[in-house]
């Protein structure tokens, strides 16, 4: 047990530590979206006034779009052997990264609850113990996996993506015995353009989300592996777990109506059988969601230390307060759970594009910076320190970020905000197409110019010493 528990944080995994192929990112991701929420991101779709057809192809749009960057930053994690977050230093500043890093650490807080609130469902089926029982059992377990840290993660991502794949291509051949699929599509053809971006939009804003944290699961892969595989691989599992679960939704909501609104969990199961193969299909939704869910506790914890350690120097973390981050992390995404479970759907939806609103800036700086400016090096000392390299606060890209929201606000479509320029679109919501493109060339244009090209010494990792010594930037 105790090999088994993870000494790293967010410090740098040395070579002899990393392991692993590019395929666990398959894995991983496969099994991460293969599950329950997923389905209801594209279900919402066609809640929300899509049709069958034109959704499908709205949410493979934006799967493949937000999956494409979303890649682009787990390609990162061998190169570096460091947590996401951290090389968000090197744009931000040391303390400035804390910016972005507090909407990341709402971000991982309520997908827990949103996660939770589905999986205390089944868990409570399960044990027939209710929800709100379920639902303190299922965060339990979540703290618990990750706490162990990064190799049960992997090991639960391989179980989860087989039990999953059975279990969805099952549910798959009982969908199809129940409805006339040829009338289906038949009958829900109409292209609306509003309709087809907001699915564009919930796709792309499921994958973006997870880049905040994408890289913390591979940078423990060998730093001889190849970027493009590690990029394939992820873009692979990600965008097929996803696309599956959300057509899924799709098909489920177009024919179940209120059924499925009212009881997500309940009539995915009831699709499935009763007996003993509802208390299994009842188990495979709370494991799809723990695979996730686990995922974003672990990511919170690194993010809330990241923070911590960007005012304080720190570069590791004991395991008492480890343990500490996480069960923080999960008391108040619990706790959020059992405020928000009755008026799930409505409050999903928005969050989804809320989030995508405040991380495509993000996107766009880190990887105009890692890939176009920085070339992939960093000096990785100096994210470390205040007073190096990077400084406490980047101002620049902090105002390219700044700027990035507000281009974003007049073309937002959420139940609590619309932007003026939504109704001339139709009712469109572009703007996360914005949040990418105006942040990456404002930083372009002005860090592209003003950023030091000068040598310096470790700028892969410092393990490697001399080998990898005065590296042009």
């Amino acid at each position: 047990m105790a090999e088994l528990v993870e000494r790293r944080s967010i410090d740098v995994v040395p070579d002899e530590e990393r392991h692993g192929t590019a395929f666990s990112q398959f894995t991983l991701w496969l099994g991460a979206n293969l599950q329950i929420t997923t389905l209801v991101t594209g279900g919402l779709a066609v809640v929300f006034g899509g049709d069958v057809v034109w959704s499908v192809l709205g949410l493979l749009a934006g799967n493949l779009a937000g999956g494409a960057v979303m890649a682009l930053h787990s390609a990162q994690g061998p190169k570096l052997g460091m947590p996401q977050m951290i090389s968000s230093r090197a744009q931000f500043g040391v303390k400035g990264a804390v910016v972005p890093l507090a909407l990341v650490i709402v971000m991982y807080i309520g997908f827990f609850a949103s996660g939770t609130v589905l999986a205390g469902q089944a868990v409570g089926e399960l044990t027939h113990l209710g929800d709100v029982t379920g639902i303190i059992i299922f965060a339990l377990v979540t703290a618990v996996v990750a706490a162990i840290g990064y190799r049960v993660i992997h090991t639960l991502g391989r179980v989860a993506s087989v039990i999953c794949v059975l279990a969805f291509l099952y549910l798959g051949v009982r969908l199809l015995g129940k409805i006339d699929l040829g009338t289906v599509v038949s009958e829900n053809h109409s292209f609306h353009l509003p309709m087809f971006l907001l699915a564009m939009a919930l796709s792309a804003s499921w994958q973006l989300a997870f880049g905040p944290y994408v890289a913390d699961y591979s940078r423990y892969l060998p730093r001889s592996t190849s970027g493009r595989a590690t990029f394939w691989w992820t873009l692979g599992g990600t965008t097929l777990g996803s696309q599956w679960s959300m057509t899924f939704g799709v098909l489920i909501a177009a024919t179940a109506g209120d059924a499925f609104v009212d009881n997500q969990v309940g009539y995915v199961v009831g699709l499935g059988g009763t007996g003993l193969i509802a208390s299994f299909l009842y188990f495979v939704i709370a494991l799809g969601k723990l695979t996730i869910n686990v995922l974003d506790t672990y990511g919170g914890f690194m993010s809330i230390v990241t923070s911590v350690s960007g005012f304080r120097g720190q570069k590791e973390v004991t395991q008492r307060g480890r343990s500490l981050y996480i069960a923080g992390i999960m008391i108040a995404g619990t706790v959020v759970a059992l405020i928000g479970r009755n008026s799930f759907l409505d409050s999903f939806k928005d969050f989804l594009l809320f989030l995508l609103t405040f991380f495509t800036p993000w996107s766009a700086i880190n990887l105009v910076d890692y890939y176009l400016i920085s070339r992939e090096r960093y000096d990785v000392p100096a994210l470390f320190d205040a007073t190096g390299r990077y400084g406490g606060w980047r101002w620049q890209a902090l105002t390219v970020y700044g700027i990035g929201l507000v281009a974003q606000f007049p073309f937002l479509s959420t139940g609590f905000y619309t932007g003026p320029l939504v109704d001339p679109l139709g009712g469109a919501d572009i703007s996360w197409i914005v949040g990418l493109i105006v942040p990456a060339v404002l930083y372009w244009l002005i860090s592209g110019r003003g950023r030091d090209t000068g040598t310096f010494d470790g700028a892969a990792l410092p393990e490697q010493g001399a080998a990898e010594a005065s590296l042009s930037r």
